[in-house]
């Protein structure tokens, strides 16, 4: 489907054993349903989607969280609703918990769209 291939690994799991693990093993339908998870290098799952046949995926929202993911891997920062590479940021984890109640400040709803 893609030429030269897909860059990242992609598995089928016949029988179930996998989607069993992750809860989506549709075991009536022998198939597992939908399902995309963001696994970081240390192996925890950092996002998953699971959608039924009748809605299909957004690559460009799986795309911004694997750079989001990447981005805090990097810098610490937190990614805001909607956020996206090179819109602003939020402090670091340590920082932000000490503005608690104070994040508006530096990050507007308006920011997300």
């Amino acid at each position: 489907m893609v030429e030269g291939g897909i860059p990242y690994p992609m598995i089928s799991d016949p029988g179930g054993k996998i989607g069993s693990l992750y809860g989506v093993y549709n075991e009536e339908k022998g198939v597992d349903v939908r399902g995309r998870f963001l696994i970081d290098p240390e192996g925890m799952v950092q996002a998953m989607e699971v959608l039924t046949p009748p809605v299909g995926r957004n690559v460009a929202e799986v795309l911004r969280q694997l750079k989001a993911f990447q981005h805090h891997q990097r810098t610490g920062e937190l990614m805001p609703s909607g956020w996206q590479p090179g819109k602003p940021t939020l402090p670091p984890e340590s920082e932000t918990l000490t503005r608690a109640g104070h994040v508006w400040e530096i990050w507007k709803t308006d920011m997300a769209f």
